[in-house]
């Protein structure tokens, strides 16, 4: 027989949502600036673009980085940040990539503590050389080449 062990309380859960933080920007946010959104998690576009229509993935629940999320919103990010690519798409065929990234903590440059994910349109020619991607966060650790005959990536 299958025993649920789970043991959460989910009156505390429910009641971390109703929770906010007057000091953070993402806690009181404008309903104008929501571009889309589900239960448990809303898009707006990036008050400081990398690219034209960055957005931010962010969760209704005040929690200051994606390690402190639940499965269920994890999921909930991840099926907002795939509408968003779909809208950004289709209003930009320009579009024909996206860098995802989440700064968490202070040394990795995280700025608002309340967990949000960036996603970053890109297009062609809008960095001399992409290669690396999120590895060019680290100036010098974006360019890497991979080993000749090997197939390894060093």
């Amino acid at each position: 027989m299958k025993r649920n062990r789970d043991d959460t309380d989910l009156r505390i859960v429910r009641e971390s949502y109703a929770r906010r933080d007057a000091t953070c920007p993402f806690c009181e946010i404008g309903q104008d600036r929501i571009i889309g959104q589900n239960e448990l998690a809303y898009a707006i576009r990036d008050g400081y673009p990398v690219t034209q229509h960055h957005s931010l993935i962010i969760p209704k629940r005040h929690v200051a980085t994606y390690f402190e999320l639940g499965q269920s919103e994890i999921n909930a990010c991840t099926s907002l940040m795939q509408d968003v690519k779909k809208e950004v798409s289709s209003l930009d065929p320009t579009v024909d990539g996206f860098n995802i990234g989440i700064n968490t903590g202070s040394t990795a440059g995280q700025t608002v503590p309340h967990c949000h994910i960036h996603l970053i349109p890109r297009r062609v020619g809008d960095v001399a050389d992409p290669i690396g991607g999120v590895r060019n966060v680290i100036p010098g650790k974006g360019n890497y080449k991979i080993h000749s005959g090997s197939g390894r990536i060093r």
